[in-house]
Parts: structure tokens; C-alpha cells; sequence
């Protein structure tokens, strides 16, 4: 899996943002544990939560 930026994760929209971070979860569990696709796997996951966490409506 190619690793998201942050910036690349901004311009998506939302419904592409929940199938990215999915993609990047069955990505993450189909690697070998340790390896550098798994790692790019998690920081992948990280920037679509991050940005989502940025749409969530607030209190």
C-alpha cells in the first residue's frame, strides 16, 4: 500500500476517507509483522484518522 500523507488525505472526501482507512487495516494485517509495508500501513491509518477527526462534528 502507498503511504497517505496528511496533505493527500485533506483533499479526499469523506465516504474515500473511510474506505482508505480501511484498505490501509487489511493492508496492516496482511503484512509481515515488523516490515516497512505494515509501517507505512499504520501511518496511512493515522493521517485518514487524523484528518477525520478534523471533519467530526464538534460538540
Amino acid at each position: 500500500m502507498k503511504l497517505v500523507s496528511r496533505f493527500e488525505a485533506a483533499t479526499l472526501s469523506t465516504p474515500k476517507l473511510y474506505g482508505l482507512r480501511k484498505e490501509a487495516f487489511i493492508a496492516f494485517t496482511a503484512a509481515p509483522r515488523g516490515s516497512q509495508e505494515q509501517r507505512e500501513a499504520l501511518v496511512t491509518m493515522r493521517n485518514v484518522e487524523d484528518e477525520l477527526a478534523t471533519r467530526a462534528p464538534g460538540p
